[in-house]
């Protein structure tokens, strides 16, 4: 996808408020699970300021999002049912966390699995 379909058409959160979905101009579509939205954070909560500040979130696999904020005409602000709300989510972030998140979850989970940590609460 080039930078000019990255501009939203529509942002839904399914009704079970597990799945952001975002479709983008030129039809491409992508649905978002809340868990890795909300593990993949770009709050400097989650990502601190450098890489070796990025944090792991384990225990989100059950989270939910309870509000989405536009932010300028550039990104989104997620609120989830444990409380975080400080990630702003550009478009361009979020075209990527719909690229294949199954595997990103899947990449997600092997690093918690290293750290001694999981997925669950």
């Amino acid at each position: 996808m080039n930078a000019d379909e990255l501009w939203p058409t529509e942002i839904r959160l399914r009704a079970d408020k597990r799945t952001l979905v975002v479709a983008f101009e030129g039809g491409h579509t992508v649905s978002i699970p809340a868990e890795l939205l909300r593990v993949k954070s770009p709050s400097a909560e989650v990502q601190g300021h450098s890489p070796a500040e990025r944090k792991l979130v384990p225990g989100k696999a059950a989270i939910t999002i309870t509000g989405v904020q536009p932010v300028g005409n550039y990104a989104v602000r997620l609120t989830f049912d444990d409380g975080h709300s400080t990630g702003i989510y550009t478009w361009h972030l979020l075209a990527g966390l719909g690229d294949d998140p199954d595997r990103q979850l899947l990449d997600y989970a092997a690093e918690l699995k290293a750290a001694g940590l999981s997925r669950l609460a």
